[in-house]
């Protein structure tokens, strides 16, 4: 999968999950079932089903406090989605219209890449962050 659907598809999962408990998430459940209906239509009933599920799960976890549901229920719909975009690339714009429109602030960002290249017995240390190096 190119990393743009992935990043698309990661943002697109967790803004599902920050609006399921908001008035905007009427709106982002419609944009995605006209999603599935044009890629899935056999899966759209049950999509709508399991959004709708998702959403009941994640309010309750949210009123116990219940972060690790909070972060399955994400991890799931990102999972969805990306599988949806790798079938059908062709919605990737779609997608990302409907983010900008029921959340304006909410952009995929670009998976983080890194290249090196050593010749002889040069050593090469990457990092996405912090990196401690103790030689002697």
């Amino acid at each position: 999968m190119e990393p743009e659907l992935a990043a698309l598809a990661g943002t697109a999962g967790t803004t599902l999950v920050t609006l399921l408990a908001t008035d905007t998430w009427q709106s982002m459940r419609e944009g995605l079932l006209l999603l599935w209906r044009r890629a899935r239509p056999d899966r759209a009933q049950a999509i709508a089903g399991e959004l709708d599920s998702s959403r009941d799960e994640l309010l309750i976890a949210q009123a116990s406090g219940d972060l690790e549901t909070e972060a399955e229920i994400r991890a799931e719909w990102q999972g969805r989605v990306r599988r949806l975009l790798t079938a059908h690339p062709e919605l990737a714009e779609d997608l990302s219209a409907l983010l900008a429109e029921v959340a304006p602030g909410a952009r995929a960002q670009p998976l983080p890449t890194q290249q090196a290249t050593a010749s002889g017995e040069a050593r090469i240390y990457q990092a996405g962050r912090d990196l401690h190096l103790d030689q002697r």
